[in-house]
């Protein structure tokens, strides 16, 4: 993970790492070079098995991502925005089946590809300041990085409808009353709550949290019966484990556990 981006900026805390949008002067909009270099990343923590929890934020106070680039944007062709549509999609699966929760830190606007971006993520952490939307039908478009369907799954279709018709902008607490965030935090606070909360998880079992993932990402689409099964067989292959044998004592012993992810 030592490589040198243009547009983020990626930082080790032992089992945690941050991965921040780097692209202030813009508010982080995203473009493809941005896009790309997200992607390669991730790929690359992924890559170093290091990683127990990731966040991903934006630099300075006003924006998570302020959305896509659309000075970049405003004269592809078709085929180059789908090409720029699959790129971002790429991304969004990327970090949904990381082996890790990623937790997306939101400040300020999440907006467009933003929001996408933070939808992504395995659950949303908010300050007071953040603003949430996909405006996009004011552009003569509509999302393209997965936004339709993950804000549908998220919120419910009818609030996905009515979101993304009409191009509203929430603020942190009606995102929270809707269930587009799981928490809501004063301004000052936002970074070190989700760094306890990236601490907390990362102290955990990796084999099943990254287990508890892959199961709750793949049954989402599935019948209970199916889904169900995924779940069974996730649970008896945790068994035989380093990491299951070390939880278990550890619980009777009436100490801490020191998983290894094996």
């Amino acid at each position: 993970m030592s490589a040198t981006y243009e547009t983020i900026r990626v930082e080790a805390e032992g089992p945690i790492t941050t991965v921040s949008l780097h692209r202030p002067e813009k508010l982080n909009a995203l473009n493809r070079t941005l896009i790309l270099e997200l992607t390669a990343a991730f790929r690359a923590i992924i890559a170093a098995g290091e990683t127990r929890a990731a966040i991903l934020t934006g630099s300075g106070e006003k924006a998570f991502a302020a959305g896509a680039d659309i000075a970049e944007m405003a004269n592809l062709t078709s085929v180059e925005a789908r090409r720029f549509a699959a790129e971002g999609h790429e991304l969004g699966a990327l970090l949904e089946s990381a082996p890790f929760p990623v937790i997306a830190q939101v400040q300020g606007f999440a907006l467009g590809g933003g929001c996408e971006l933070a939808l992504a993520c395995d659950f949303i952490h908010a300050g007071v300041k953040a603003k949430f939307g996909q405006p996009e039908v004011n552009l003569g478009v509509i999302p393209g990085f997965g936004g339709t369907q993950r804000l549908a799954r998220r919120v419910g279709i009818g609030m996905a409808r009515e979101l993304c018709f009409s191009g509203k902008i929430l603020d942190a607490n009606e995102a929270l009353r809707i269930g587009l965030v799981n928490a809501v935090h004063p301004q000052e606070e936002l970074a070190a709550k989700v760094k306890e909360l990236a601490s907390l998880i990362a102290a955990k079992g990796p084999l099943a949290v990254a287990a508890a993932k892959r199961v709750l990402l793949k049954g989402e689409d599935q019948s209970l019966t199916t889904a169900n099964a995924l779940e069974v067989e996730a649970f008896g292959g945790l068994f035989g484990s380093a990491d299951q044998r070390e939880g278990m004592s550890a619980f009777v012993e009436k100490r801490a556990a020191a998983f290894t992810g094996k």
